[in-house]
Formats: C-alpha cells, sequence, structure tokens
C-alpha cells in the first residue's frame, strides 16, 4: 500500500501518532497476512503486536520511506514463523488423545480441503510468495526485497507454488469423487 510519505517520515522521526495511524491503515491486512500463516486469531493478534512493538522500536533505522509497508510486513512475516517455530516445540496431547484426534482426522478426511488450507500445506517460501502475490497484490520486485530473494527464485516459487496448489485441489476433487 502506497503511504503518504510525509507520514511515514514522520514516524521515522518519531512521531508516535503517525507511526499509529501508519498501523491503522495496514491493519486489515496484518490481521489477514498473520492469520494465512498462524491459521488462529489468537496467534495472528499476538503477532501483530509483536510485529508492531518491533517495528516501532526500529522504525528510525528504516532508510527508505517508500517502502514502509514492506518492511512492516516483513518483520510480521518474520515473527509469524518465530511463533509457528515456538508452536512446533509444544507436544500438548498425551498418547491416547493423539491417536483420538487421529482418527478423528481421517474420519474427515472426506471433506474437500480449500484453498486456504491448501496452501498451508505449501513449503513456507512457496506460501509466503503466493500470499504477498495474489492476497497483497504485491509486484514480483517488491515480494523479492521482502524476502530477500532473486526476483527469479520469486518467479519459481509462485510457479512450484501454483503446481503444487493445483495438485492439492485436485487430489481433494478426485477423491471426494470416489468417496460419493
Amino acid at each position: 500500500m502506497e503511504h503518504d510519505l510525509s507520514i511515514v517520515k514522520q514516524a521515522i522521526a518519531g512521531n508516535k501518532e503517525a507511526f499509529e495511524q501508519l498501523l491503522i491503515l495496514e491493519e486489515e491486512k496484518l490481521f489477514y497476512t498473520a492469520l494465512s500463516y498462524v491459521g488462529q486469531k489468537e496467534d495472528a493478534l499476538d503477532a501483530i503486536q509483536e510485529a508492531a512493538c518491533k517495528a516501532y522500536l526500529t522504525v528510525h533505522q528504516l532508510k527508505h520511506p517508500e517502502f514502509f509497508s514492506t518492511w512492516l510486513f516483513r518483520i510480521l512475516i518474520n515473527e509469524c514463523y518465530r511463533l509457528l517455530k515456538k508452536g512446533q516445540k509444544i507436544i500438548p496431547y498425551e498418547e491416547s488423545e493423539l491417536l483420538n484426534r487421529l482418527q478423528e482426522q481421517e474420519d474427515v478426511m472426506g471433506n474437500p480441503i480449500d484453498l486456504s488450507e491448501a496452501i498451508q500445506r505449501l513449503n513456507h517460501s512457496q506460501q509466503m510468495a503466493i500470499i504477498l502475490f495474489y492476497y497483497h497484490d504485491l509486484p514480483i520486485k517488491e515480494i523479492s526485497e521482502v524476502m530477500e530473494k532473486p526476483v527469479s527464485t520469486i518467479k519459481t516459487y509462485l510457479h512450484r507454488g501454483k503446481k503444487q496448489l493445483k495438485r492439492e485441489l485436485e487430489r481433494s476433487a478426485t477423491f471426494n469423487e470416489k468417496v460419493i
């Protein structure tokens, strides 16, 4: 999203109200981006809160005000990955509970997956490229800056991610036709 550069410059200079105004402008995109990564509303809100705090503390280091939005989303995405990594270390269920949950999941397998589930099955790089390109309408050049990868790599992530999504969705549709 293009921001008024004067507001971004005020935020960089330490103006709290200007920074808050920028966050409010990005509020909805921040929420849906975080939600698409972490999958739960509470975790998404935690990620946004941490990202906003980190961004506020380091906004004075932003060298190019025109890339405020890109910079902010990079912080958010890194925070989402940190939360996901932290969550993987916790094993909340006993063995019997885990077996029950696996059985429930097998019973649900007859239901088709939706696009958001298919996106969550992609590897992190493909997932990030797909979300930034299709959900946030970022050009490939900006995505390469956010992900700190060459443009050609981003194109590869997008191509492979779309192929994987197509396979997942077709597999789900084929499976459901056989079940019905």
